[in-house]
């Protein structure tokens, strides 16, 4: 059984209901698993610091998680056109991981929510991408072979799923959005399968 990571920071939910649906298509896949990890919040006050176990959700990434996965699907909001403060700092201290390769040859997509449909989406999944270059990952978008790409009134690119949630933070995804999302993971999954021969 092969292991993908899904790493996400959300404010509001949005982010981590695409990450979910994510999670759905991974599982999907026979002989993978998606394991599920946020960040702790990034506090402006230096003295300020997060309990080590979240209060709800799923658990804090540790870089032990990094080392054991096969495949990462990155997810951020959308702030100012690039990934949140909490995923940057925590990519920020992955030097030793870099120096040893711990991520290169491994295949990583990329997921993002905003507020508004001209939010700077593709920007942040383009400069979240930029890190798990450095880091040597096989960066893959969703293919304009998944027709909801073409139907979307939400969110949803070429360089992973998104979500547009207006004014309304309630606002759950779209089927299409549901769509996109799913087929990432399970495409991130069959890939890793495929790099990974002898686990599938």
């Amino acid at each position: 059984m092969i292991e993908i990571l899904i790493l996400y920071y959300s404010r509001h939910g949005s982010t981590e209901s695409l990450a979910r649906e994510i999670c759905q298509g991974v599982d999907s896949v026979k002989g993978a698993s998606a394991k599920l990890r946020t960040v702790p919040k990034v506090s402006s006050v230096c003295e300020s610091t997060e309990n080590e176990i979240p209060k709800d959700g799923p658990a804090y990434i540790d870089k032990k998680d990094l080392h054991d996965c096969s495949g990462l699907i990155l997810g951020s909001p959308t702030h100012f056109g690039n990934m949140a403060a909490e995923l940057k700092y925590f990519f920020d201290n992955t030097s030793n991981e870099w120096l040893n390769n711990v991520l290169s040859g491994k295949p990583a997509g990329l997921f993002t929510s905003s507020k508004s449909q001209h939010g700077g989406q593709e920007t942040t999944l383009l400069t979240m991408a930029i890190p798990l270059i450095h880091h040597g990952m096989l960066i893959t978008g969703v293919p304009y072979s998944t027709k909801e790409l073409s139907t979307t009134s939400g969110g949803g690119t070429p360089y992973g799923p998104s979500h547009v949630s207006s004014s309304d933070s309630n606002k759950g995804l779209t089927e299409d959005e549901i769509v996109i999302a799913r087929k990432l993971g399970k495409r991130i999954a069959s890939i890793a399968l495929k790099l990974n021969p002898n686990h599938s």
